[in-house]
């Protein structure tokens, strides 16, 4: 099924994109802001997907997606950086219109941010000679402290969120590492991460996807937060 990935990009974004036009919602009001997001993020990502492709760090599996490639990149894998987030970014603000109280005490948040950084920084150190263990956790312990420093009532709500958001990774990532289907669509050399998999998929792949939506999401409300601001002084 070569089109396997084309349709896990696809459906991931279809549900997100028809409702971003709810009256209620309005998500394409951030499309703007979300589309800088989407064009920082894949500044970082892109490359080092293409470093780890080129050194053989993880792969993708011919059978299940069309046969296009850009610097090395199925064009499947540069949906996956505009779909995921989309659909993710989308699910964090959803949840918030309809449970406008969900989120963690600030000093709740903190504690958990210091417990993980503290956490990444050991992992990373103990397993520096593991490439997407070592960088995976390095730039999530980076992103965490920038956060929590810049923005802590966002990492507020997104510690809840992402447990959300957790359920339709477990059944999108779960399918791209072989679950469900005969191999997997992409492929990891388990001597470069730990080695540890949550069902098929190894656990780095959380801390990635942590990563990669809470990057979005700061930007987003960071460029929203700076645009209402120069709103509000233009109206004095």
């Amino acid at each position: 099924m070569d089109y396997l990935y084309l349709l896990l990009n696809l459906g991931s974004l279809s549900i997100p994109f028809l409702f971003s036009f709810h009256p209620k919602l309005k998500f394409y009001k951030r499309w703007k802001s979300l589309l800088i997001g989407l064009l920082i993020s894949m500044a970082i990502f892109i490359p080092w997907d293409i470093i780890f492709t080129i050194n053989g760090i993880w792969g993708f599996n011919q059978d299940y997606f069309l046969g296009f490639k850009l610097f090395s990149l199925p064009i499947e894998e540069w949906l996956f950086f505009i779909c995921i987030p989309y659909a993710c970014t989308f699910t964090h603000f959803a949840l918030l219109y309809y449970f406008p109280n969900l989120k963690l005490s600030r000093a709740t948040t903190k504690t958990i941010s210091y417990l993980l950084i503290f956490l990444l920084v050991i992992l990373s150190v103990y397993n520096s000679s593991k490439w997407y263990t070592f960088i995976n956790f390095v730039l999530a312990t980076i992103l965490i402290a920038f956060v929590i420093k810049r923005n802590p009532n966002l990492l507020s709500n997104f510690y809840l969120t992402f447990l959300v958001m957790l359920i339709p990774f477990f059944i999108v990532n779960g399918v791209l590492t072989g679950s469900f289907i005969t191999d997997e669509v992409v492929w990891y050399n388990n001597s470069e991460n730990l080695n540890i998999r949550l069902f098929t998929i190894p656990i780095e792949d959380t801390v990635y996807a942590f990563t990669l939506i809470l990057m979005n999401l700061f930007i987003m409300t960071h460029y929203e937060s700076k645009r209402k601001r120069a709103n509000s002084i233009n109206h004095q």
